[in-house]
């Protein structure tokens, strides 16, 4: 993964006025692509009212890479991590959903405390 390079040296767009070619890592996603280790050549920028601008990162669409297939053993880590994710630390039962971070346990132990 690259990392944030000092805006001052990149090109800075406007939101919705990057030029073709370039493209946000989601945007990538969505055309099933990766940035593939390339960096980053320009940052996109959304102003905000009461805030900095919103920034985002565009990738060159012709530089990228297709996303890795999910193998068996990365389908079975992704559920191992998920199933790990709806267990109370409390209680210890599966709750059958996600346990929010905000609780930190489950609903009726969370309501316990």
């Amino acid at each position: 993964m690259t990392t944030a390079p000092v805006s001052g040296s990149l090109p800075v767009y406007r939101w919705r006025l990057a030029p073709d070619g370039l493209a946000t890592r989601r945007q990538l996603r969505a055309m099933e692509l990766r940035p593939g280790g390339q960096d980053v050549v320009a940052e996109l920028q959304r102003p905000r009212r009461r805030r900095g601008p919103l920034i985002a990162y565009l990738y060159r669409v012709d530089r990228a890479k297709p996303v890795r297939p999910m193998t068996p053993g990365r389908w079975a880590a992704l559920a191992k991590a998920n199933r790990a994710r709806r267990i109370c630390p409390s209680c210890r039962r599966d709750a059958g959903y996600v346990i929010p971070t905000s609780l930190g346990a489950c609903v009726p132990c969370a309501d316990a405390n």
